[in-house]
């Protein structure tokens, strides 16, 4: 049985209290998945056989707790729906129109071919839901969990830096801030600190901030346990970060300052520098994906929580898509 056929119109979860009424879904999940099997798995089936979504769809059971109401779509085929939005950069309005369209996002969210898919306004209240129960945190912390267990991280080293994404509206968004950045254009909005592995190949941690937040202060909230080899850039240097690098349990390789000692120190502060820069821009890689591929060049809703929910979904789909690119690669 189709994971999206777990979830009955009411279901018990052993705590004393019974959800919202759910639509089933997924009733001829057979007939669409053999129209699908003719031209062989594609990436989306592929990401759907990495993960066990029965254990998120556990991590979602605080959503509709009411025993009222009219039946609610269900929360691992919702959150499914997100995660096509950050890959293909859709808006709610365009979402809506794909899943009720596209075999292989229905195939995806579990939605057989005949049967009704979410309307805009249903993913509205879904990240109402998501964002008052902090469940943005818990799937991402979730999925990459799952991830590891598939050793695709490289846990030799860790990465970390900032990246300023503008607010959705510099008039209403009250809570993002203002940041000048070197020669750049002053920038309304948010920072997002993430912390990677070695190869910056997969989101570890992620912490959110208004943007005027320093990148510095942010280390000790994304430094993941045993961090090993800990690369940033200069706006982390400094002998705090150093002891918290090494409380961790991790060998740091902070750029260094100007320092006195005459031209043969300049130059050997400057090979250091060189050196551990070369592996800290990999990192880059991964904000650069984020903003040309997924759409994170401006955040789509208001308010600190939303951007944070924003984000984990943009890491979770990146996380995603580069495991099973590791995957096949071994398997070439």
């Amino acid at each position: 049985m189709p994971a999206a056929c777990i979830v009955n119109s009411l279901k018990f979860f052993g705590r004393g209290d019974w959800v919202m009424a759910r639509r089933r879904i997924g009733q001829e999940a057979l007939r669409l998945g053999d129209a699908g099997a003719k031209r062989g798995p594609g990436a989306l089936d592929d990401i759907a056989g990495m993960i066990d979504w029965l254990e998120i769809d556990q991590d979602l059971s605080p959503i509709y707790r009411s025993a009222s109401g009219e039946k609610s779509w269900p929360p691992l085929a919702m959150v499914k729906a997100l995660l096509l939005s950050v890959w293909y950069d859709l808006s709610d309005v365009k979402l809506a129109e794909a899943l009720d369209d596209r075999a292989s996002f229905r195939r995806f969210c579990g939605f057989a071919a005949s049967e009704p898919t979410p309307e805009r306004t249903a993913f509205v209240r879904f990240r109402k839901e998501l964002v008052r129960h902090g469940l943005d945190t818990v799937l991402f912390e979730a999925v990459t969990r799952q991830l590891d267990e598939k050793n695709v991280m490289v846990k030799t080293g860790t990465l970390v830096d900032a990246t300023i994404i503008a607010s959705a509206s510099i008039t209403k968004d009250e809570e993002a801030r203002w940041v000048g950045h070197r020669r750049k254009a002053a920038v309304h909005g948010y920072t997002a600190h993430v912390a990677t592995d070695a190869d910056g190949g997969i989101v570890r941690r992620i912490e959110m901030t208004p943007a005027n937040v320093n990148d510095g202060r942010m280390l000790g909230a994304v430094l993941p346990p045993d961090p090993g080899n800990v690369h940033a850039d200069l706006a982390y240097a400094s002998s705090r970060n150093e002891i918290l690098i090494r409380d961790a349990g991790g060998s740091s390789r902070l750029p260094g300052r100007a320092l006195w000692g005459g031209a043969e120190a300049l130059e050997k502060l400057e090979a250091w520098n060189r050196e551990v820069g070369h592996v800290r821009r990999r990192i880059e890689k991964v904000f650069g994906t984020w903003k040309r591929s997924y759409g994170l060049r401006r955040m789509r809703w208001i308010g600190l929580a939303k951007a944070g929910l924003q984000v984990r979904l943009t890491a979770i789909a990146f996380n995603l898509t580069r495991t099973r690119n590791i995957l096949r690669e071994r398997m070439a």
